[in-house]
């Protein structure tokens, strides 16, 4: 056991040994003075802290304080009852800090009750009460900053796990010191009522043990009470006092004395008026004249060096400020920070500033880390940080997405206007400017405002700006995804997975793959658009195959099949039969037999005119699925897929080609066309 789990443990043990066993007055000495010191020691804690959560454990504290103190109450009233003997330290705050004078210790005891009950400790649970409700409440807010610096790139990801830790540690200490404080309050109570039993009961004892008149009994056992209540509440006030300094800390990281002495006596036009007015006072009024000059002389001086020490600091400021611009142009440039590429950035026009501004009420911030929640949800893979910055040179209502450096894609806004698009079956038409939608170029206007009611009525679907930005960058991800996933990302995925399946892991790498042959399977299951959350199916699966072969897109078919569930799921709702296009096995075979295998993989060697006769009737079967409505499918041999997507993904990029394999046994298929070489 380590010493400081050792001395806890003992200090709460004592207290409850102190109920029970009667102590001699020697002991309970030593534990009266350690109590004081204890309780200096948390004063001058909460005094000088910087960080109120750097004394996270407070709540703790007063608890176990409270409950020794009052072991040590018991104990006193034993031995004051018993031998009429508690010791030197009850005996000495009797009779001189209690003046030896009954109704002398009687009045300060009651008066250092009043300030503890009255006026801090209401205070204070006034305070701890409102603190754990504005902390509470501010929660959310917090939250959301912490989300929108980490999307500009103001801090990092370890950043803001630890300002949501830090969040949630003030949440749970303001909390407790909210129900803590009426331990304090507790106290005070407690020691008002075994100080008045102490009395009435030490009074009763001398009358009936000892003989003594009522007003002898009343003095002797009086200042033995009042001493024994002074011994206690004195310990108890200072610990109230430390937690009302501790609640009523407005910076939570903040040098309490500095900032305090600063704050008082750091203007020294109010202490030349103050000087002024005592040396006023002492010169009008009948008041001690010497006293009042020299006071008011003290804060003029005083005045006069905060002056000079401010002059002093500005001259300083300036100094290091001009010394700084000049060791920047002295320095060579530091070009490292421009080789800096961002995987994701959304520049935008200063018109589109309005949008991105949380104080001006726009939530292009929150809807960006909605992005990111949602492609780790739809395809399992956290998204870089998604750079967001104002670029002068677009058009005001411009915004460019770039992936890795480069310019991807474009698009444009009209500030306070509304887009509407038709879905088809809507006939009545309305005014509005037209334009094209960024994400999948359909056909739209713009309309205001006072349009927006109207369309909606109609059956437009009406979307505002921050919407438009975010679909379009959220398309723009999910066709660029599969760029976007690093060697480092893959590891940070396999060591979630490791946590739980060490076994695995531990048997595919690097014995079987590495982590870049890993990394190429799911960039290849991303490209497709088929999720790779499902991380431990996919790693078992390679782990079964990747023995016989290496080759990563055959690694990838293996994937796609153990994921069936999944990407039936995706392409084929339940309990409807699916349309889908098949291949002519003519066609198979002229895929397969053009197929070659070279160390750096396979690739087709197919003849161009026959490449052009399948292109032609993939695209007339395409077209006659597009014309139904629904999207095109094509189903093919397991062997045949991954070839039949390579020769198809430079003509028809969005083709979805599935396998038989990957096909649930209850999907229900009808084949609508077929795609051949005639």
């Amino acid at each position: 056991m380590k010493k400081a789990d050792l001395g806890v443990a003992i200090y709460i043990l004592a207290a409850v040994i102190f109920f029970i066993v009667p102590i001699p007055s020697i002991l309970l000495d030593v534990m009266l003075a350690f109590n004081i010191a204890v309780a200096l020691v948390i004063l001058l804690n909460a005094l000088f802290v910087k960080e109120v959560l750097d004394m996270s454990f407070f709540p703790t504290l007063l608890l176990f304080t409270t409950i020794f103190r009052i072991s040590l109450n018991v104990s006193s009233t034993r031995l004051i009852l018993n031998t009429g003997d508690p010791g030197n330290v009850v005996r000495t705050f009797g009779e001189f800090v209690g003046g030896n004078d009954l109704i002398i210790g009687a009045i300060i005891f009651v008066i250092l009750l009043i300030i503890q009950f009255v006026v801090i400790n209401k205070g204070s649970e006034r305070v701890a009460e409102v603190t754990a409700r504005f902390t509470l409440d501010a929660m959310p807010g917090k939250q959301m900053a912490i989300d929108a610096d980490l999307n500009t790139g103001i801090i990092n990801e370890k950043q803001a796990r630890e300002r949501r830790e830090k969040i949630q540690q003030e949440s749970s200490f303001f909390g407790a010191m909210d129900g803590a404080t009426k331990y304090v309050k507790g106290d005070a109570m407690a020691g008002l009522i075994i100080t008045f039993i102490n009395l009435v009961g030490g009074t009763a004892m001398g009358m009936v043990r000892q003989g003594l008149a009522i007003g002898d009994a009343l003095s002797q056992y009086g200042i033995l009470t009042i001493g024994d209540g002074l011994s206690s509440q004195i310990p108890s006030l200072l610990i109230s006092l430390a937690t009302g300094i501790l609640v009523t800390k407005a910076s939570k990281e903040a040098d309490f004395s500095q900032v305090l002495v600063k704050q008082l006596f750091g203007i020294p036009k109010v202490l030349y008026i103050v000087g002024a007015v005592l040396i006023f006072l002492g010169i009008t009024t009948p008041l001690d004249w010497k006293l009042f000059l020299a006071l008011g002389v003290a804060f003029i001086v005083t005045g006069k060096s905060v002056e000079k020490n401010i002059a002093i600091e500005s001259i300083e400021e300036e100094v290091d400020t001009a010394e700084e611009q000049a060791e920047e142009i002295r320095k060579p440039e530091n070009v490292n920070s421009l080789l800096q590429v961002d995987p994701i950035e959304l520049e935008f026009g200063y018109g589109i500033i309005p949008l991105a501004d949380v104080s001006q009420g726009g939530d292009l911030l929150d809807r960006v880390v909605m992005i990111r929640r949602q492609i780790a949800l739809e395809l399992g893979m956290v998204v870089p940080i998604i750079r967001l910055r104002d670029n002068i040179q677009l058009n005001p209502n411009q915004y460019i997405i770039k992936i890795k450096g480069i310019q991807v894609t474009e698009g444009e806004i009209l500030f306070d206007h509304y887009m509407a698009m038709n879905p088809g079956f809507v006939e009545e038409e309305i005014s509005g400017i037209p334009t094209f939608e960024p994400s999948f170029h359909l056909p739209a206007l713009w309309i205001t405002e006072s349009q927006r009611e109207r369309a909606e009525s109609l059956g437009y679907t009406v979307v505002d700006p921050p919407s438009i930005i975010a679909t379009h960058l959220t398309e723009v991800i999910r066709s660029h995804v599969d760029e976007l996933l690093t060697k480092q990302d893959v590891q940070n995925l396999i060591n979630n997975v490791k946590e739980n399946n060490p076994v695995l892991i531990d048997e595919l790498i690097p014995k079987l793959l590495g982590i870049g042959e890993i990394q190429k399977v799911l960039q290849n299951l991303l490209r497709e658009g088929i999720s790779i959350r499902d991380l431990l199916t996919i790693l078992e699966t390679l782990s079964d195959h990747a023995a016989t072969t290496r080759d990563t897109d055959v690694l990838t078919e293996y994937a796609r099949q153990s994921l069936k569930r999944a990407i039936s799921s995706k392409y084929f709702p339940a309990n409807e039969v699916t349309s889908v296009i098949t291949l002519d096995p003519k066609v198979e075979q002229e895929i397969m037999a053009s197929v070659k295998q070279t160390e750096q993989g396979a690739y087709l060697t197919l003849d161009p005119e026959k490449t052009k006769a399948i292109m032609a009737s993939l695209e007339t079967e395409i077209a006659k699925l597009e014309n139904l409505g629904k999207n095109a499918i094509i189903i093919t041999s397991p062997i045949v897929r991954m070839y039949f997507k390579k020769l198809t993904e430079d003509y028809f990029k969005d083709l979805i080609v599935v396998s038989y394999n990957e096909v649930e046994s209850n999907i229900e298929l009808q084949s609508v066309g077929m795609v051949s070489l005639s």
